[in-house]
């Protein structure tokens, strides 16, 4: 009966810890598209252990990566667009998620980026936070 039981419990956490993670990228999709870029970032663990990695180079810390990012994108026509794809969501652990994903920014001129990603998304005081992006 205790198995039973655990088992249980352990397959609504899991979707429970996966629907929560998956709330935490739409709303940074939303920030995204409203050119909200410090709204965005709220979904980054804050913390200069914060990684990014990027076909550029590894950025460690959650305010030079909010400056990446606002250098890169300086105003809301820039952002552009911000859609995903979500290829994968593994439960790593009882506080870490690993999803697996593809990005597509389309901006006003009709440029068109994309590429995948990789986040580890870990559980902190309550709530789940993005520690380590790799985008390319």
């Amino acid at each position: 009966m205790f198995l039973m039981v655990l088992g249980i419990d352990m397959a609504y956490s899991q979707s429970k810890a996966e629907r929560e993670v998956k709330a935490l990228l739409e709303q940074q999709r939303n920030d995204w598209n409203r050119g909200d870029v410090e709204g965005f970032m709220q979904g980054y663990h804050q913390s200069e252990e914060l990684q990014f990695i990027s076909p550029k180079g590894v950025t460690f810390g959650w305010q030079n990566t909010l400056s990446n990012y606002k250098k890169a994108y300086p105003d809301k026509e820039a952002m552009g667009h911000l859609d995903f794809e979500l290829i994968r969501v593994i439960r790593q652990s009882k506080k870490v998620v690993s999803v697996t994903g593809k990005y597509i920014l389309t901006r006003s001129s009709g440029e068109v980026l994309d590429g995948h990603f990789l986040l580890l998304v870990k559980k902190m005081d309550g709530r789940w936070q993005i520690i380590a992006d790799y985008s390319g």
